[in-house]
């Protein structure tokens, strides 16, 4: 006669982290962590991406949340980057003979924002020049030379027709440019009343000599246009002679640190052909009293003549590695301001503003994947970009459909020399791997974060290393070797594996927080276990509110659960709650009642559509392993019905089918089940126990229940045995077991559990289960 499983011994139940076993006394005797704790895989798959210049060799770095995906490729992406060579500049210049379309300009690093603060300092050296250089003794002699030609012609011409009318008796008058007659009389214009008085031949002589006068003028001042183009041209000559010469050693200053490049000169060279119609425009006549007018032209000629810098790196910088904490379409690709109202004809460079991939052209660029590839118009647009090869300023395509603002410039596109690596899930990627057929062209490389690593004294020490390094970077205090013992036993529960720690960095350093918050507040020098201890209590005192609750209504007899006793077709199982960050488990009464029927086993949970796909296929197959147990010689005739009690939510997975069968058992054998167990387990249809999850929170909900009733010595969990390695108890679950409090049994078959469960040997329960599912069936032969 068989026997049933004995009980876990209490170490069996977690792993106990020794501080002897730690080559160290505290943290402050370590170096920080030099490299990437326990992602070899990952290293190098980056590795390879960045020495991949291939196009479509960008990275999908993946892994759960929580496990430092972001931190760590941005930490292990800049530590690589540092000490590659910085790449080139970018900046557009303004085309004078088409201010629509910017020219795009790449200069070594550093040189762009030089080249951009030589340009203010060539506009403020304009200022000053201008109109200074026209108050010049020498220009003011030749342009009064000008204007003393003019005005010779002009009265040499007025005056040979004012001899002409004096030869009449007319006078001849100048007020200004206007010239008029009057009649003569004993030496002086005559008068109104005099004029009135004449004749009337006297008058018409008059009228009709002035005609002839005056077409004698018209005829002598008919070269008057000619006179003022040779003057004004006379005139511009001059200016542009004036503006060239004292702007001639501004241009060669500003051209001077720039002989190498002659993208630069060529520019600076036509800008010194156009210099003369800005002086002109804005800097001729001195209105600089005024400093808010002082200002405006300063800013009109810079944006004339200043660069837009879209981006200039620190030569000694290495390459860039940028995150894109907000990755829309503007913030990637950058944006065209419209001008002002008051000058919405004067497009200029200054109105680019460069986005994230500007930034980080040349180097790497950091994207978290579920927010880009749901944004419908930037994750069309980078992949257009990256197939493409070329990164172009354009208006959004919302703008750009709807004609809600017109395209102002039209600047040049760039090389577009980006290393992107997206953030995201497992699911995402494979998911995009499926429904984009753009994905994997672009994403070629996959890198793929473990959720846990080894347990072996080399991690163990490389995890001290790495509290060093976050601790000193938040300014924590040194950790002693027990604090840090604590903490590896916290990331061994994480990862819920007795050789395992959880590559949930961000989580642990979590509680180092808090832990350094409990080792200030009692002034100690070194974060300690029992402050990491302490940290872990408060943390579960704040989440326990639901938790709490729920053991409340269980002992006041709301939730019908029962740790003492016997019954029939009645389970305590075990399932996992989840509400937000916090996840906690609680028993659930399972129950079945089974007859003579033709239905088969009903999952009522199913039938009231709470039961989900995974949990409706456990009960499928405990179906099946009831016919296979005990039904191969008849056919399998009875109307059982599962229920998990007072459910009221959703029931999914298939960790409460071993619970389900026993009951199931119980129910058509009429073998009572003991209320002092619960049980967690899958099984198959050979009646196998399978592995779950959340075994560890399953056991302390139950313990936990167990200990407020007070224990009765013969209470405990069944787990898989597959688990064992899983557990990753608390202390106080295994000092109960050590005192003969409480009992975890772990079970490879269901009929160890039967054993467990019903005191019986699994072949007496087998036996009886087959003799009334044989009388079920010769009941339902009869009456057919």
């Amino acid at each position: 006669m068989s026997r049933p499983p004995a009980a876990l011994p209490a170490a069996a139940l977690n792993t106990v982290i020794s501080p002897d076993d730690l080559p160290f006394d505290s943290t402050a005797e370590l170096e920080p962590l030099d490299h990437i704790l326990g992602q070899q895989r990952a290293q190098e798959a980056i590795d390879v991406g960045l020495a991949m210049r291939r196009p479509g060799y960008n990275l999908y770095v993946m892994g759960d949340p929580g496990t430092g995906r972001l931190s760590l490729v941005k930490r292990l992406l800049e530590r690589r980057a540092a000490g590659q060579p910085a790449p080139n500049d970018w900046l557009y210049l303004n085309r004078f003979d088409n201010p629509r379309e910017p020219v795009a300009i790449s200069l070594p690093a550093g040189m762009a924002r030089r080249f951009a603060a030589d340009v203010e300092t060539f506009v403020d050296s304009l200022l000053a020049t201008f109109p200074a250089a026209f108050d010049n003794p020498a220009y003011q002699r030749r342009r009064t030379a000008i204007d003393r030609e003019f005005s010779r012609r002009f009265d040499e011409a007025v005056e040979a027709v004012g001899r002409k009318a004096e030869q009449r008796g007319i006078l001849l008058f100048r007020d200004g440019d206007d010239i008029s007659f009057a009649p003569r009389g004993d030496g002086a214009p005559l008068d109104e009343a005099a004029f009135a008085a004449l004749p009337e031949a006297k008058k018409a002589q008059f009228h009709a000599q002035v005609r002839e006068l005056e077409d004698d003028l018209h005829e002598a001042l008919l070269e008057l246009p000619q006179w003022k183009r040779e003057a004004s041209e006379s005139l511009r000559a001059l200016n542009r002679e004036t503006i060239e010469q004292a702007a001639a050693p501004l241009l060669a200053r500003l051209s001077a640190p720039y002989a190498g490049c002659a993208a630069l000169l060529a520019h600076i060279s036509v800008l010194g052909e156009h210099l003369d119609r800005t002086v002109t425009e804005y800097l001729l006549d001195d209105r600089g009293q005024d400093p808010r007018e002082e200002a405006i032209r300063r800013n009109r000629l810079l944006d004339r003549y200043a660069p837009c810098v879209l981006v200039s790196h620190d030569p000694e910088g290495g390459t860039p590695v940028l995150f894109a904490p907000n990755p829309s379409y503007p913030n990637l690709f950058g944006r065209i301001e419209p001008p002002g109202e008051q000058d919405a004809s004067h497009a200029h460079a200054r109105l680019i503003f460069p986005g994230l991939l500007h930034q980080a052209n040349g180097g790497c660029l950091i994207v978290e994947a579920e927010q880009l590839v749901g944004d419908a118009e930037a994750w069309p647009a980078l992949k257009r970009a990256f197939k493409s090869g070329q990164l172009r300023i354009e208006p959004r395509p919302a703008d750009a459909a709807g004609g809600t603002r017109a395209q102002t410039l039209l600047p040049a596109p760039i090389p577009l020399e980006v290393k992107l690596a997206l953030v995201g899930t497992r699911d995402l990627y494979y998911l995009l791997e499926t429904a984009d057929p753009d994905f994997k062209e672009l994403f070629r490389l996959p890198v793929d974060f473990d959720d846990h690593f080894p347990l072996t004294p080399a991690s163990m020490l490389d995890f001290a290393r790495l509290i060093k390094s976050q601790a000193a970077q938040a300014g924590h205090a040194d950790v002693s070797a027990c604090g840090i013992a604590a903490l590896l036993e916290y990331g061994a529960r994480l990862a819920e594996h007795q050789n395992r720690l959880s590559a949930r960095m961000g989580d642990v350093c979590e509680v180092l927080a808090e832990a350094d918050l409990e080792r200030r507040r009692e002034a100690a020098v070194t974060v300690r276990a029992e402050h990491v201890r302490r940290a872990l209590a408060a943390r579960e005192r704040r989440l326990d509110r639901l938790n709490q609750e729920l053991l409340d209504d269980v002992m006041e007899g709301v939730l019908l659960i029962a740790t003492e006793g016997e019954k029939v077709g009645c389970v305590n199982g075990l399932t996992v709650l989840e509400a937000g960050e916090t996840c906690f488990a609680t028993p659930a009464r399972i129950t079945a009642t089974v007859s003579p029927g033709e239905r088969g086993v009903v999952d009522i949970e199913r039938e009231a559509e709470l039961g989900q796909a995974i949990h409706s296929k456990g009960v499928l197959i405990l179906s099946g392993c009831l016919a296979f147990r005990y039904a191969r010689d008849f056919p399998l005739a009875l109307s059982a019905h599962l229920a998990i009690e007072q459910s009221y939510g959703y029931i999914d997975g298939d960790s409460a089918s071993l619970g389900e069968f026993c009951a199931l058992v119980s129910a058509l054998t009429g073998i009572p089940i003991r209320q002092t167990l619960a049980v967690t387990g899958s099984m198959n249809q050979h009646g196998e126990v399978q592995a779950v999850g959340g075994v560890n929170e399953k056991i302390e909900g139950f313990f936990r229940l167990c200990r407020a009733r007070g224990f009765t010595g013969d209470q405990g969990v069944i787990i898989p045995t597959a688990n064992v390695r899983n557990l990753m108890l608390k202390a106080e679950v295994a000092d109960a077991v050590s005192e003969g409090k409480f009992a975890v049994y772990a079970v490879h078959t269901v009929d160890e559990a039967l054993e467990l469960m019903t005191g019986k040997a699994a072949r007496t329960v087998n036996r009886l289960a087959v003799s009334r599912l044989k009388a079920f069936a010769d009941c339902s032969e009869k009456k057919t």
